[in-house]
């Protein structure tokens, strides 16, 4: 799991996006340097979230970017994701790793010392902390401040993506922090040209 990009993950909101469909969304993200994609889709039936997944999985695969599917260990499975994503009120990260074995990509949200700690422990090969921001995604997210991220940071050896209300002004916040990414949701797809906005956040990261 080490060749993994974490530098610049985007997660897909259908609702916020710019572009008219998913799949041309996921593309400019990908094409702006985007290493990973997450799929949600939280109000998507069952059948309907699978045939988008298959859709989306046909583009991050001609990239050779992974796709991690959020919430659904079914779905991932289904489509042959390379990963899924699990909140804390999703099944167990240690139940989600029986079941997708060892190879599979498993990535755990995180608000807390504690939470990063156990999800280390039950196999996570990432942490998604936040929301270190307010964040429209997501009104109910515990925030995060930079002190929990250092002592989270210190804590666990596996990589960490910060999440919630990243964007160009909040970014520099982070930097020099130890952590492996930024992830991001309506700072790339609600742009109105989120090809552009991903490869400026990127630099931005990284420089």
């Amino acid at each position: 799991m080490n060749s993994i990009d974490y530098t610049l993950y985007v997660c897909t909101d259908r609702c916020l996006m710019s572009s008219p469909t998913i799949e041309e969304s996921v593309e400019k993200a990908i094409k702006g340097g985007a290493g990973v994609i997450q799929l949600r889709e939280k109000d998507a039936s069952g059948r309907s979230f699978l045939q988008i997944a298959e859709s989306v999985h046909a583009i991050t695969r001609r990239y050779g970017i992974p796709l991690i599917i959020n919430d659904r260990v079914d779905i991932a499975l289904a489509v042959g994701a390379e990963g899924v994503h699990l909140g804390q009120d999703d099944i167990p990260a240690r139940a989600a790793r029986r079941i997708i074995g060892p190879d599979m990509i498993l990535g755990v949200s995180a608000s807390s010392l504690e939470e990063a700690r156990q999800a280390e422990r039950d196999g996570a090969d990432y942490l998604g902390v936040g929301a270190m921001n307010p964040t429209m995604t997501k009104s109910d997210a515990d925030t995060v401040t930079v002190d929990e991220l250092k002592a989270i940071r210190a804590a666990v050896s596996i990589p960490i993506v910060i999440i919630g209300g990243i964007n160009l002004g909040t970014i520099g916040h982070y930097k020099g922090l130890g952590v492996d990414g930024i992830a991001v949701v309506s700072a790339v797809v609600a742009a109105d040209d989120p090809e552009r906005a991903a490869r400026e956040l990127k630099a931005a990261w990284l420089a």
